[in-house]
């Protein structure tokens, strides 16, 4: 802690030096109006100001209590004031003097000096930190906001499926234990490119805050200016978003990149087509059976988009019978594990598997808030660390 001292007695303020520039504080003490003015000028990583009221005078004392203000606004200010002089100290404390000591003739107030200038500047700091908390929270909020600005309300229903989707951001406790809601890089989107034609897309950047909701947000528009092109196979269009994606700086800065689940189901035919650039596979729910199977393996997908330009995708393809259910999520629904846990044991994709086994007989909607439900129980009340987007589709 450093203390500067602007003092009018040079026997009080030698005893002053004596007792502040103790253990850990630096107490620099002057006895020259103008050279404490200076100092405050000069520098400005004092902790904590302490100062006379009244001298040399009533005036003057006013005035450079206004100017160490505006030097070191964020700084603790004490003021110290003789006994027949507390009556004048109502205007330093009005205009943002934090305390003050009564100057008895004795000196003992020397005594309270560390302690009172301790606690001052500790209450200012616990007040910055609780200002920088709730802009924190407010610019946290606000990227929220633009990132479930992407998520579509309003899903298709084509003919003979239901769809049903969900994101969720994940959440830390901080600032006193209250819940915060991260912004992340989260997206999903589910549309049809013609009668028979339904794209399910799930997105994943990395990290969170503004620059993955950013990155994110560059890839959504991206799959906007092109959804409607003609791709021979869901791999060339994974492709080219990546070819895309690694001319932005905002996706490639410090090392981000983001995963994408593209699929394309053909409701006619009953066929999906799918690519995978680092993203979990697919999970088939067989309704008849209640037996969950992966669609494919962990070597089924490629590498995550914004990395290498010519990077390749492959295709994969598979049947969905009648009575079953289609489930892409995002990593973050098998990742949550409880706070504390030192084994980082996750809800996994056998949590996902039990948790669809379950609610096979509940309807589709139920089912995805079910799986939800079950993942934010497996992580005994500390939340998902990681935001969490699904797709659920089933054929009915």
């Amino acid at each position: 802690m450093r203390i500067l001292v602007g003092w009018d007695d040079p026997v009080e303020a030698d005893l002053i030096a004596l007792y502040l520039n103790v253990s850990s504080t630096s107490a620099t003490v002057t006895t020259n109006n103008a050279a404490f003015l200076a100092e405050a000028e000069r520098d400005s990583g004092w902790d904590g100001v302490l100062l006379p009221t009244s001298t040399p005078d009533a005036e003057t004392a006013w005035q450079t209590f206004c100017r160490v203000q505006q030097l070191l606004p964020d700084v603790a200010i004490v003021g110290a004031c003789r006994t027949d002089d507390v009556f004048r100290v109502a205007r330093f404390m009005r205009n943002g003097m934090r305390t003050f000591l009564i100057r008895d003739p004795a000196g003992d107030f020397m005594f309270l000096l560390q302690v009172v200038l301790e606690s001052s500047v500790e209450a200012v700091r616990a007040e910055r930190e609780r200002f920088v908390s709730e802009k924190l929270r407010e610019e946290i909020e606000a990227v929220r906001k633009l990132q479930q600005s992407i998520i579509p309300r309003d899903l298709p229903r084509p003919a003979g499926y239901g769809m049903a989707a969900r994101y969720e951001s994940s959440q830390i406790r901080v600032f006193g234990g209250r819940p915060v809601t991260l912004a992340g890089g989260d997206y999903y989107d589910v549309f049809m490119l013609n009668d028979n034609t339904t794209v399910l897309l799930l997105g994943d950047a990395s990290g969170h805050g503004m620059r993955a909701c950013m990155s994110i947000m560059t890839m959504h528009t991206l799959v906007g200016m092109i959804r409607n092109n003609e791709f021979r196979d869901t791999a060339a269009f994974v492709s080219d978003v990546n070819r895309r994606l690694c001319e932005q700086a905002i996706v490639q800065d410090e090392g981000g990149f983001i995963t994408l689940l593209y699929a394309v189901l053909r409701t006619d035919t009953h066929e999906l087509e799918w690519t995978s650039a680092g993203h979990p596979v697919p999970l088939l729910h067989r309704l008849a059976t209640n037996e969950v199977e992966p669609l494919g393996s962990i070597d089924d997908g490629g590498l995550p988009l914004g990395i290498i330009p010519d990077a390749e995708y492959d295709v994969h393809k598979a049947a969905l019978p009648a009575r079953s259910r289609l489930l892409i999520y995002t990593d973050g629904l098998e990742d949550a594990f409880p706070c504390g846990d030192h084994d980082h044991a996750s809800f996994g994709r056998e949590g996902i598997e039990r948790s669809l086994k379950r609610a096979d007989g509940l309807p589709l909607d139920e089912a995805l808030n079910a799986l939800f439900a079950d993942s934010a129980a497996f992580t005994a009340g500390a939340g998902r660390h990681d935001d969490t987007s699904v797709v659920l589709a089933e054929r009915r």
